[in-house]
């Protein structure tokens, strides 16, 4: 069993700047396939950013140039750095990671509040 747990969020002014973070416990964390999702209430989760074994990025739209995904697997944590925030940013952000064949163990975090205001 994996256990996911997210930190790092909070409110920040429009182009302010957040990192989250993300700590896996449970499994190799080297092997899996960790993203960045982020949901609104009435809307579908949606993929934000996500990061391979071998630290191949692949990034939404909305945020490419402003958010970094990494990954440190040594002390089995991922982050997400997040710059010139918008308000169209606020969300719940959860960590998700991927094991196996197709990728086909899947575990979540329980999610942290990030919320872009004046």
């Amino acid at each position: 069993q994996v256990q996911l747990l997210e930190s790092g969020g909070g409110l920040v002014q429009p182009g302010g700047s957040l990192r989250l973070s993300c700590v896996a416990s449970g499994k190799n964390f080297d092997s899996n396939l960790m993203g960045w999702y982020r949901q609104v209430p009435g809307k579908q989760r949606e993929l934000v950013a996500s990061i391979t074994p071998s630290e191949s990025a692949n990034y939404a739209e909305s945020v490419k140039g402003r958010f970094t995904i990494s990954r440190d697997n040594a002390k089995n944590t991922g982050y997400l750095q997040m710059n010139s925030l918008k308000p169209e940013d606020t969300a719940i952000y959860y960590c998700n990671a991927r094991y196996g064949p197709a990728w086909s163990y899947d575990y979540w975090g329980h999610g942290t509040q990030v919320t872009v205001s004046s």
